[in-house]
């Protein structure tokens, strides 16, 4: 119920309630197949269990599934699973789907181990901090993060962690799930235009 008042609460604030209601959701995750993504890097992906995991990288650096399609505005709603050693996210508004940074997109973190927690889960890396910083570890979690024009809204778990204006990345780019380390399980991502 707490998650439902503040997923209300973020929707109306950006004053698009009547026309979020009327847009269609698509699912980019739906635990059952792999989805229609772009590969960056390397990692074991793979459906188990009726959610989408990776365990590994098959290289130094971390992987990532991109969306075809590019999003303006948008909201996401993702249920995820982390271990204590995940090292993961979701990337919006990316300057460029090939290169991916915390630099050159906003990226909703999951990583409870961060040397610095202001940047750990919940908050936007280099962007956004979050005290005290919620744990993901061990559970399912969600993620509803809401972007319209220089407005970004996070919420985990009910909470929200982000609430911020900014204007220094593009406002229409594919959305990225990063794996980096640990075991990861996504078991639905969704998303629908504001």
């Amino acid at each position: 119920m707490k998650r439902m008042i503040a997923i209300a609460a973020c929707i109306a604030s950006f004053g698009t309630a009547a026309s979020a209601q009327e847009a269609k959701w698509v699912t980019i995750v739906d635990g059952k197949t792999m989805g229609d993504f772009d590969k960056v890097g390397a990692a074991n992906w793979r459906i188990e269990d009726g959610a989408l995991v990776a365990d590994k990288l098959e290289g130094k650096d971390p992987a990532y599934l991109v969306t075809k399609e590019k999003y303006k505005d948008f909201q996401i709603q993702a249920e995820f699973w982390a271990d204590a050693d995940v090292n993961s996210g979701i990337f919006i508004r990316c300057k460029n789907p090939k290169v991916i940074t915390a630099k050159d997109c906003y990226e909703v973190n999951i990583f409870d181990k961060r040397p610095d927690p202001t940047y750990g889960t919940g908050a936007i890396v280099n962007f956004a901090k979050v005290e005290p910083m919620p744990k993901a570890a061990g559970k399912w979690n969600t993620f509803d993060i809401v972007a319209k024009g220089d407005h970004i809204v996070v919420i985990f778990n009910g909470q929200k962690t982000v609430d911020i204006h900014d204007k220094t990345l593009p406002d229409a780019a594919p959305i990225v799930l990063q794996y980096g380390s640990g075991v990861l399980k996504w078991r639905k991502v969704q998303i629908r235009p504001l």
